[in-house]
């Protein structure tokens, strides 16, 4: 039996074999969790419980919410995605969603990064201040 510190090491050289144009390929996946199931170690679900936290964390990192006050109209959704795509590439999922207790604006967040221009985020700044 391996490590957790092994099996994590593994199933980032995975990850990495998996890789092409630092994007993910999604048959590269398939194809090394198939190989790794077949192959028939008692230290697979270790190697593969750590190989899909890392395609998780690869996934929210290419994923864009992007939420506004009103329902964006379709050249305004074209030229926030275009400008997504520009900062982070054309790898980016882009989803938009409608969420009215924003009063005004717009909030994206990509990953971890949150740009919010909504006026909700204005007044609880302000409601801080005080």
């Amino acid at each position: 039996m391996i490590s957790a510190r092994q099996a994590e090491r593994e199933a980032k050289q995975l990850f990495h074999l998996c890789q092409a144009h630092d994007l993910l390929d999604e048959n590269r996946v398939r194809q090394v969790v198939r190989r790794v199931l077949t192959a028939g170690y008692r230290d697979c679900p270790a190697i593969l419980t750590h190989f899909l936290r890392l395609i998780r964390l690869d996934r929210i990192q290419h994923t864009a919410n992007i939420e506004s006050a009103t329902p964006a109209a379709a050249d305004i959704q074209t030229a926030v995605e275009a400008g997504l795509t520009r900062r982070y590439g054309t790898a980016l999922i882009t989803g938009f969603v409608h969420r009215p207790s924003l009063i005004g604006g717009m909030r994206i967040r990509v990953g971890w990064d949150v740009y919010d221009g909504s006026v909700l985020a204005g007044l609880e700044a302000l409601e801080k201040s005080f």
